[in-house]
């Protein structure tokens, strides 16, 4: 037998190609009759979402390569141009089955239960006139017609924006057509209610191109059509100008706004003459332009999922378990004296992490509270409660993420608002991203300064905690707290890289603690052992990594990955990786939890992490790894990991070639739903110090 190492390029998926056949995943699910008929609108309107940002950002930086001249091949082997041909042949693909989707099979459906998009035509006289008085005392003042023309360019227009293009007859014999353009306003519903009783519409759209008598009195209108365009929303930031890394970023978001167009999007309708105007104006290749039917944009299905309907058109409601009842929750510093508390969202509250910060903002005993914030809801309990702290005169020190992308705006204004309170806001960390969560409380007791921790896998959004699956730990043994105050100390002050006992920071140790801990599982292996790795994440790229995992699976490593995205590692092949199997699963929840379990030789160790398998977490990021280390809560944890490795009904399995395929029925995989177990036992569950716990399998190691 050859102990010749096969070569690792052919052995890498490439990234982007591999984050489009997550988004085909996501649309299968829209396919899927077995899901309900709302909950299918909704995974149209993420596929649609999910491609815009794509776009944006992904494909912007390819072309940003491209324009610089790189040449150099990814990991799979394509270069920057070749991965642009490839995205494009692929989306266009993709785009055509989620109209095909939504047009021959969702739009039919939802018609059956009354739930309809009308054109203005299908409306009655009486129902007609009442839109169109509805068009001019609401629409019409919010509208500005915008002619182009030699003296008038055409209007920089913001992304993701929708608009009208108007083809205008000439105004005299021998001169060309005219062109004008109107923005649809974005602060008015798109969907505009058609009166009765069943929930039918009409599209903002549709009414404006209708009204064009309003909007170019005496003018003859040859042709309408609706477009939008997607700009590069990448971020480019330096240190020249002596600015502020706040005022720097403020200026990046204006440069946002005028940035090079990426895709540009025209109804199918619109005539040869029109879109290349269009395109011409934009300054688009004839690659990133996509014709497609209308409704242009179909992020305007994410309306419907909200309408009144029958309760067999979405999903039946969960009721998160209280793992704490409320007097646990308001004496909660009490409870984490005895014990940690693990949490896994949305089948257990998120109520105990807001609990924790609203202890703290109001118990004379804290003296301090540090937290990293990334993302959160609009009207943050979180947010206030630090407020109130900060009021009060507590220490009170948030590290805010600015760059958490496409919500730094919002995270500018609530950071300011915290300032102006007397917080110590940090604005993010130059040349890296801050994604820990992570929040600290230090609090006087009768036994001296003690401290209280809130580590996670996700945001301190409650609101996304809801329908995001993530893990949270709640904890006051004191070797954590040492390392949570090294760790704050590194981000706010002058330090060196923290020395941690149980935690682990990227970008300084966070790769070498992972890398450690599979090399020990392939030298175990190695030794004769039974050895095992399961773990669970959102994105697997990073090559180390990947190498290692290689390795580990040739040494007799059995790795069980749930890898809900980007998977760049091709499993099960021979003498590379063939004792790697990968499972996606993308169901009601939003799979975000970052899970890592290695036999250890039967002395198990459970990690939790905010970081996934990418080299963007592991080298520019600022992440935490961390332990679960009651065993309580570790078997909770493991549980939860083994039941989504399991899957056969949402489970789909990444093959050699890239497909990625969900196992026939029978056999020995009986239809097992995950996240449907996991809505199950919190719908049983009654309140329990681990929450939502089932028995672990029993199945061989090695």
């Amino acid at each position: 037998m050859s102990t010749e190492r096969p070569s690792l390029e052919p052995a890498f998926f490439n990234r982007e190609l591999s984050w489009l056949a997550f988004n085909e995943r996501v649309l299968e699910e829209a396919a899927d009759a077995r899901n309900p008929l709302l909950e299918r609108a909704k995974f149209a309107a993420i596929t649609a979402s999910n491609l815009d940002e794509f776009f944006m950002v992904r494909v912007a930086g390819l072309k940003h390569a491209e324009a610089e001249g790189d040449v150099h091949p990814d990991p799979s082997g394509l270069t920057a141009s070749e991965q642009l041909a490839a995205i494009s042949t692929r989306a266009h693909r993709q785009i055509e089955s989620l109209y095909a989707t939504v047009l021959n099979d969702l739009f039919p459906a939802l018609a059956t239960h009354g739930i309809r998009l009308l054109t203005i035509d299908d409306l009655p006289t009486l129902e007609r006139a009442r839109v169109s008085g509805y068009f001019r005392d609401e629409v019409l003042p919010a509208l500005t017609p915008l002619a182009i023309d030699i003296s008038r360019p055409f209007p920089m227009l913001s992304s993701l924006s929708l608009n009208l293009a108007f083809r205008l007859a000439p105004t005299g014999e021998g001169t060309p057509d005219r062109l004008a353009i109107v923005q649809v306003p974005g602060r008015i519903s798109r969907l505009i209610r058609v009166s009765g009783a069943a929930p039918a519409f009409v599209l903002l759209e549709d009414v404006i191109r209708s009204e064009v008598a309003l909007l170019f009195p005496g003018q003859t209108v040859i042709e309408a059509a609706s477009f939008r365009l997607l700009r590069d929303s990448e971020l480019d930031l330096d240190d020249e100008g002596g600015r502020s890394y706040l005022e720097a970023l403020e200026e990046e978001l204006r440069k946002r706004r005028r940035s090079a167009v990426v895709r540009l999007e025209v109804e199918q309708q619109a005539s040869d003459s029109l879109l290349e105007v269009l395109a011409t104006q934009t300054g688009v290749m004839a690659e990133d332009v996509y014709r497609v039917p209308v409704p242009v944009d179909l992020r305007v299905l994410f309306g419907l999922t909200d309408v009144p309907c029958p309760p067999e058109l979405r999903d039946p409601p969960l009721t998160p378990v209280h793992v704490l009842d409320e007097e646990q929750r308001a004496n909660l510093f009490s409870v984490l004296d005895d014990r940690d508390v693990l949490l896994h969202h949305p089948y257990d509250s998120f109520d105990p992490v807001v609990a924790l910060v609203d202890a703290a903002a109001d118990d004379p005993d804290v003296i301090a509270i540090k937290q990293t914030l990334y993302r959160t809801s609009g009207d943050s309990p979180i947010v206030q409660a630090l407020t109130r702290a900060a009021d009060q005169g507590k220490q009170v020190t948030v590290i805010v993420e600015l760059m958490a992308r496409f919500d730094e705006q919002r995270n500018i204004q609530w950071a300011r608002r915290l300032e102006e309170m007397g917080a110590h806001v940090i604005y993010g960390i130059r040349d890296y991203k801050v994604h820990a969560k992570i929040c600290l409380v230090v609090r006087r007791t009768t036994l001296g300064v003690r401290r209280y921790l809130h580590l996670g896998t996700g945001n301190y959004n409650d609101k996304t905690a809801r329908v995001y699956t993530d893990m949270g730990l709640l904890t006051s043994a004191p070797v954590f707290g040492t390392d949570a105050s090294a760790f704050f100390s590194a981000l706010t002050g002058y330090s060196d890289p923290p020395r941690l006992k149980r935690l682990a920071m990227a970008p300084t140790s966070l790769r070498e603690r992972v890398l450690k801990l599979i090399t020990r599982e392939t030298r175990r292996a190695r030794a004769g052992q039974p050895a095992e790795i399961r773990a669970k994440m959102n994105s697997l790229t990073d090559v180390d990594m990947i190498r290692a995992l290689y390795d580990a699976s040739n040494a007799g490593v059995r790795i069980q990955l749930n890898v809900r995205g980007i998977c760049a590692l091709r499993p099960g092949v021979p003498g590379l990786s063939e004792r790697i199997s990968v499972v996606s699963v993308v169901g009601r929840f939003l799979e975000h939890a970052r899970v890592f379990v290695f036999h250890n030789g039967g002395d198990q160790e459970v990690y939790l992490a905010s970081a996934d398998w990418m080299t963007r977490n592991l080298d520019k990021r600022i992440e935490l790894l961390f332990p679960i280390e009651e065993r309580g809560c570790a078997a909770k944890v493991v549980a939860a990991l083994d039941a989504l490795l399991r899957d056969t009904v949402k489970g789909r399995r990444l093959q050699p070639d890239g497909r990625w395929v969900i196992p026939p029925p029978g056999g020995d995989l009986p239809p097992f739903d995950a996240q449907e177990f996991l809505t199950g036992q919190a719908a049983r569950a009654e309140p329990h110090e681990h929450g939502t716990v089932f028995e672990p399998l029993e199945r061989p190691i090695g």
